[in-house]
């Protein structure tokens, strides 16, 4: 049965860029099966899908980190360049923080890693042809703990005058415990919590407690 030609003009193209041929084979049989997706043209180079991509001027771009002449981050880069509007999905075997973080920077849509599933790859070229971002699921898990990670460095940064106890308490404060709280919920005597309140007030330079409070509240802790 014959496409009508709204069917067309909503179908995705894609270009696939990997250097191993039996991987985009194996690839290529996957995006066949999806009758909204239509094959833009294959590259083993990053020039070849520089070139490909100005000439075939494909939706998605699923590109591989590793290529023989040069990284697919950098020609992801000058893809962008030429074409902002395409969507690039990085999928490869590389899973390290600067590879991922890298392409995120460049502007990849998403990143996948190789042997990530049919319904994995299918989702994600939907999402990046819709303008969204998607990461598969270990690659996620990685971003939400990094940024968790550097919140939380970024929250030990604040106050360098406190130490690690009295940035406990007051962070404590800021949420709004009260002495006896704060006291079992750190295992400290009541006298031991009032003292530790006291070099804050002393060290932040605040009169009471509230405005330690405002203040720490202010810087996000």
């Amino acid at each position: 049965m014959e496409r009508t030609a709204q069917e067309i003009e909503e179908m995705i193209r894609i270009l696939v860029v990997d250097d191993h041929p039996v991987f985009r084979e194996g690839l290529l049989s996957i995006l066949a099966s999806v009758k909204d997706f239509e094959f833009a043209g294959e590259a083993a180079t990053g020039a070849e899908a520089i070139d490909m991509a100005e000439e075939q001027q494909p939706d998605i771009v699923l590109m591989d980190i590793d290529l023989p002449d040069c990284s697919g981050i950098e020609s992801m880069r000058e893809i962008l360049r030429m074409s902002p509007h395409i969507g690039v999905i990085m999928l490869s075997m590389i899973d390290d923080d600067a590879s991922i973080f890298s392409a995120m920077r460049a502007g990849a849509r998403g990143y996948l890693l190789k042997g990530a599933r049919k319904r994995e790859i299918v989702r994600a070229v939907y999402a990046a042809a819709d303008g969204e971002a998607i990461f598969s699921p270990a690659i996620a898990k990685r971003m939400i703990y990094y940024f968790d990670s550097q919140q939380h460095s970024a929250r030990i940064d604040l106050f360098p005058e406190l130490t690690a106890r009295e940035k406990e308490v007051l962070a404590l404060l800021a949420k709004g415990n009260s002495n006896s709280e704060i006291g079992t919920l750190l295992g400290l005597r009541p006298k031991t919590v009032r003292n530790h309140i006291s070099n804050i007030l002393n060290k932040l330079q605040v009169t009471d407690r509230s405005k330690a409070i405002i203040l720490a509240r202010e810087s996000g802790l």
